[in-house]
């Protein structure tokens, strides 16, 4: 009696659904639709299955199928090995969040500017058109 290892990177106690669907995952998502392509030539019910969870599970609209990447988040904070660089990354990131914050408290300073002048504006014609109501009824 032979058995089939899964392959490394797939847990062996996952269920057969759960390793074809890692196993699918890590081909990405031209696997996934040759799958569900093949569903509806052979038995049309799999492939309507298949088309229903990749909608389902949100794989049909990502970018890619596998979310067991790294975030970049992550990636950028770790260490290069090289101290020089990662005093340069360290000190570009530093310049880079306090230009946002200045270019945010910008933005926030133009908002408030342009509420200030439309509110203005209001209260100038809303003071024209009451003096000019109260033109009219004294005449």
């Amino acid at each position: 009696m032979s058995t089939i290892a899964a392959p490394a990177s797939l847990p062996a106690r996952m269920g057969w659904f759960s390793r074809a669907e890692a196993w699918l995952d890590n081909k990405g998502k031209g696997a996934w639709i040759a799958a569900m392509v093949l569903g509806f030539i052979f038995f049309w019910p799999v492939g309507l299955a298949l088309l229903a969870y990749m909608i389902w599970s949100k794989r049909m609209f990502n970018k890619s199928c596998n979310s067991r990447r790294m975030s970049t988040k992550f990636t950028t904070m770790r260490s290069s090995g090289n101290t020089a660089f990662d005093a340069y990354k360290t000190e570009t990131l530093r310049r880079l969040e306090e230009e946002q914050e200045n270019f945010e408290a910008f933005l926030k300073r133009l908002r408030d500017a342009k509420d200030k002048s439309e509110f203005d504006q209001f209260m100038d014609e809303r003071a024209k058109s009451a003096k000019e109501s109260r033109e009219t009824a004294d005449a």
